[in-house]
C-alpha cells in the first residue's frame, strides 16, 4: 500500500481519529493534573502560613500581655479571621490544660460576679479535634488532653489541631492552633470535583461524533451496494452504486461491483444474441424441412386444381360457379401456406442483396401505392412527409420496398377499426443516413411489450406468426442501418429507420455502389 492509498485509507483515518483522541485525553489530563498539583501547593502554603501567623500572634500576646482579639484587630490578616481562613481558633494552654487566652471570644477566661475568674479546659474545647504531632514529645499532652483523640493521623478534609509546646519563666504552655478543613475545594459548588472531568468528556463526544461520521459514511456505500445487489438479483443491470469515486476500500469494492454489473449487462446481451442466434438455426432448420416436406405436395395440389378448373368444371352455371368457387378457396390457401413457408425461408437463409443508389421517396411511395385500396377502404389517410433534399441510400431496392411494404401494412393493421392516420416522414440525419419514420395513429404497444416486437415468433395478433417484423429488423440490419420503435399506449407507434447514404458506410466497407453483398 502506497502512500497515497494509506491516506485515503478507513483504517488509516479511523487510527488517527482514536491516535487524536488518546492524545488530546491525556494533553487535557496532564494540564488538569498540574492545576490540580498548583492548586495543592497553594492550599499546603496557605496552611504554613496560617500556622506560623497563629504561633507569632499567639508568641505576642504571650509577650504583651493582650488577649489575641485585641492584637488580631491591629494585624487586620485575612490568614487569622475565623470566616475567611483556614485558622478557626488559637489557643494558649497552661500546663493544666487550662486555657488563659483564645482567638474565640467564647473561650476566654471571664470575670464572675463574686470576682472570681471562670477558665475553661482545653480538654473539653478539642476532644472531637484530632491533634497533629508538631515534633514534641508526647506524653505530656496525652496527659493534658487525656480524652482527646491525640496525635492520631486525621481524616482528609477535617478540621485539626496543632500543639506546640512552649517554655516560659512562668512554665510551661502550649499554643494550639486549630486549623479548619484543608479540602481545596472547601467552600466551592459540589459539582466543583467534576470540572476537570468536562473537557475530558467534551473530547470524548467530539470524538465520538468524528468516529460516527465516519463509519457513517464508510457504511452508507455498503447500504447503497446491498440495495444494489437486490436490483442486479431482479434483473436490473444498468444501475451502478455513485460511491465509486470513493479512494478508500467502500470506493474499490463499489468499482469492483459495478464493473461487475457491466460485465453481467454484457453476458445476458451474449446470451440474448447466443439465444437468437440458436432460435434463427432452427427456424433455418425447420423451414428447409417445411420447404422441402410441404412445398412439393402444395405445387401438386395447385397444378391439380388449375387441371380440375379448366378440364373437369361443371357444365351447369350454378354448379361451376360453386366448384370456382371453391377451388379458388383451396388455391387461396395453399398460396397463404406457401407465403409462410417464404417468410421462414427468408428470415433463415443469408441475404444477398445488389446494393444501388435508391430514392427513398419513390420506394415509400411504390410501398404505398400497394395499400391504397385497403386504406380507403378502412378510412385511413395516408401521408408521405419530406424535409428538404434528401440523399438517395445504398441499398437493394427490392428489399427495401418489402421493409416499407411490413412497416405500412403493420400501422394500418394498428389502426384499423375507426379513421386514422398513417404518416411517412423522409429526413437526413446530422450524420448524414436518411431517416424513414412511418407514424400510425392506432391502439399503440404496451409498454412491457416494446422491446420483444423485433423477437421472431412474438405477436400480439391471434393470427399472427410472428416474423413480420423480426424479418423487418434482420434486413435493416443486413443494409447496416437500425430501427427503433416508439409507442404510447392509446395514441398510436412510429416505427424510425436509418439507412447509409451513397456517401456513407459501403465505402468505409470497401464495396462498389454495383457489387453484390452476401450477408
Amino acid at each position: 500500500m502506497n502512500l497515497l492509498n494509506l491516506i485515503y485509507s478507513f483504517r488509516a483515518r479511523l487510527l488517527l481519529v482514536l491516535a487524536v483522541l488518546l492524545v488530546t485525553t491525556l494533553g487535557v489530563q496532564f494540564y488538569f493534573n498540574r492545576r490540580a498539583e498548583q492548586r495543592a501547593a497553594r492550599v499546603i502554603a496557605e496552611q504554613e502560613q496560617e500556622l506560623a501567623g497563629g504561633v507569632a500572634l499567639a508568641l505576642r500576646s504571650l509577650s504583651a500581655g493582650v488577649y489575641m482579639k485585641d492584637l488580631v484587630r491591629q494585624v487586620e490578616s485575612p490568614l487569622l479571621d475565623s470566616q475567611q481562613g483556614r485558622v478557626m481558633n488559637i489557643l494558649v494552654v497552661n500546663d493544666a490544660g487550662r486555657i488563659d487566652d483564645s482567638l474565640d471570644p467564647d473561650y476566654l477566661p471571664r470575670t464572675l460576679a463574686d470576682n472570681s475568674t471562670q477558665y475553661f479546659n482545653a480538654a473539653e474545647v478539642l476532644k472531637r479535634i484530632p491533634l497533629v504531632n508538631a515534633g514534641q514529645s508526647t506524653d505530656d499532652i496525652k496527659e493534658l488532653l487525656p480524652s482527646s483523640s491525640a496525635l492520631q493521623q486525621p481524616v482528609a478534609g477535617e478540621p485539626r489541631a496543632v500543639p506546640i509546646r512552649l517554655e516560659t519563666d512562668k512554665g510551661f504552655n502550649y499554643i494550639v492552633v486549630v486549623l479548619g478543613s484543608a479540602d481545596p475545594a472547601r467552600g466551592e459548588s459540589p459539582w466543583q470535583p467534576l470540572r476537570p472531568l468536562l473537557p475530558t468528556l467534551l473530547i470524548w463526544l467530539i470524538a465520538t461524533l468524528a468516529a460516527a461520521v465516519l463509519v457513517w459514511r464508510f457504511t452508507q456505500p455498503i447500504k447503497d451496494i446491498s440495495s444494489a445487489a437486490g436490483r442486479v438479483a431482479a434483473g436490473d443491470f444498468n444501475f451502478h452504486v455513485p460511491a465509486a469515486s470513493r479512494r478508500d476500500e467502500m470506493g474499490a469494492l463499489a468499482m469492483t461491483f459495478n464493473d461487475m454489473t457491466a460485465r453481467l449487462e454484457k453476458t445476458r446481451e451474449l446470451e440474448t444474441r447466443l439465444n437468437m442466434v440458436e432460435r434463427s438455426a432452427v427456424v433455418g432448420r425447420l423451414a428447409s424441412a417445411i420447404a422441402h416436406e410441404i412445398r412439393n405436395p402444395l405445387n401438386y395440389i395447385n397444378l391439380t386444381l388449375d387441371h380440375l378448373q379448366t378440364s373437369l368444371a361443371p357444365e351447369h352455371p350454378q354448379k361451376r360457379e360453386t366448384f370456382d368457387r371453391l377451388a379458388s378457396g383451396v388455391k387461396s390457401e395453399v398460396a397463404r401456406i406457401n407465403t409462410r413457408i417464404s417468410e421462414f425461408l427468408n428470415y433463415s437463409r443469408p441475404s444477398k442483396l445488389a446494393l444501388r443508389p435508391v430514392d427513398v421517396r419513390a420506394s415509400v411511395e411504390d410501398a404505398l401505392r400497394m395499400v391504397e385500396v385497403q386504406a380507403a377502404e378502412s378510412d385511413i389517410e395516408l401521408r408521405v412527409e419530406q424535409a428538404g433534399e434528401v440523399p438517395p441510400v445504398l441499398a437493394d431496392a427490392e428489399a427495401l420496398r418489402s421493409i416499407f411494404t411490413n412497416l405500412i401494412i403493420n400501422g394500418l393493421q394498428a389502426t384499423e377499426g375507426g379513421v386514422g392516420k398513417l404518416t411517412v416522414s423522409i429526413t437526413k440525419e446530422a450524420d448524414g443516413r436518411v431517416a424513414v419514420s412511418f407514424a400510425d395513429t392506432g391502439a399503440g404497444i404496451a409498454p412491457e411489450n416494446v422491446s420483444q416486437v423485433f423477437e421472431p415468433y412474438f405477436s400480439t395478433k391471434e393470427t399472427g406468426t410472428g416474423l413480420g417484423l423480426a424479418i423487418v429488423k434482420k434486413a435493416v440490419d443486413d443494409h447496416h442501418g437500425t430501427i427503433e420503435v416508439h409507442s404510447i399506449q392509446g395514441s398510436g407507434t412510429t416505427f424510425t429507420v436509418t439507412l447509409p447514404t451513397t456517401d456513407g458506410s459501403h465505402k468505409e466497407n470497401g464495396k462498389g455502389e454495383n457489387e453484390e453483398v452476401g450477408v
